[in-house]
This record gives C-alpha cells, sequence and structure tokens, in this order.
C-alpha cells in the first residue's frame, strides 16, 4: 500500500490521484480505509474485495479498475491514513450486470453510479476511457 507521503508526491492541486488495486490493496491491514461505515456491519474483508475486483479486472469488457480516495486522506501526515471513497471501473458493461457480477449486496455497496465529466475533476492519474468503454463508480454511503 502506498503511504500518504507517495500519495501526496502525486497530487495535482487538489486532485487526489487515482491508486491501481496493488497500490491500494497490496500490505493494506486497515479494513476500516474503505467503506468504514460498512466495516464491521457485514462488509467484506479488504483482502476478500481485493481477490473480486481482481477476477473482475480479468475480464475483456473491463479496462481498468483504480481506488478513488477520500478527501480525508491525511496528506499532511507522512504515515497518515490512506481513506478510499470509491471504486472507479472502465467498462462497457451495463450498470445492472456489474452490481450483480460484483454482487453489490455482499459488499453492501450502494451500487454502480454512472459518471460524468465533473465526476473525473477531483482526480488525477487517469488512465484513458477507450472505445465505447465509459467509466462507472462502486460507491458506499
Amino acid at each position: 500500500m502506498l503511504t500518504t507521503a507517495e500519495i501526496a508526491a502525486r497530487v495535482a492541486g487538489d486532485r487526489l490521484p487515482l491508486l491501481t488495486l496493488d497500490e491500494f490493496f497490496d500490505g493494506n491491514v486497515a479494513e476500516d480505509s474503505l467503506a468504514p461505515n460498512r466495516w464491521g456491519f457485514g462488509r467484506p474483508t479488504l483482502a476478500e474485495i481485493a481477490d473480486r475486483l481482481r477476477t473482475l479486472g480479468e475480464r475483456d469488457d473491463i479496462a481498468w479498475i483504480r481506488i478513488g480516495l477520500h478527501d480525508d486522506t491525511e496528506l499532511d501526515e507522512a504515515t497518515g491514513d490512506v481513506i478510499a471513497e470509491s471504486v472507479l471501473l472502465s467498462t462497457t458493461l451495463p450498470a445492472a450486470e456489474l452490481e450483480e457480477m460484483l454482487d453489490v449486496e455482499w459488499l453492501h455497496s450502494d451500487g454502480i453510479v454512472e459518471s460524468d465529466e465533473s465526476s473525473m475533476e477531483d482526480y488525477t492519474d487517469i488512465p484513458p476511457v477507450i472505445g465505447h468503454h465509459r467509466v462507472v463508480f462502486l460507491v458506499w454511503d
């Protein structure tokens, strides 16, 4: 998992970098770093979520998966808390099909939300969106 110092080095203005699955999940033992309001109330472990996302990412209709950070990530501390807000996916899959594949009920997620141009303004390190792909957000509120 990246440290907040490594993340801070990639910030552009007030825009946070999107993290790869490896950058967020590998070595991350802070269960409350993703959907903290659902941890302890049935949300699966980070390892289980990472496995589910990595398996999904192997599909041809998924171009990439990234972790969107919450603005409460403690960038002013070298070893501060890294907090994720959502998972972004570049895909051609319909939202309902993607929700079923991810099993949003099992994830205790609020499901898939379609993006628009303004929803990407808070991020940097955004991979290209190719062909007929679009970006959707897997969210927990």
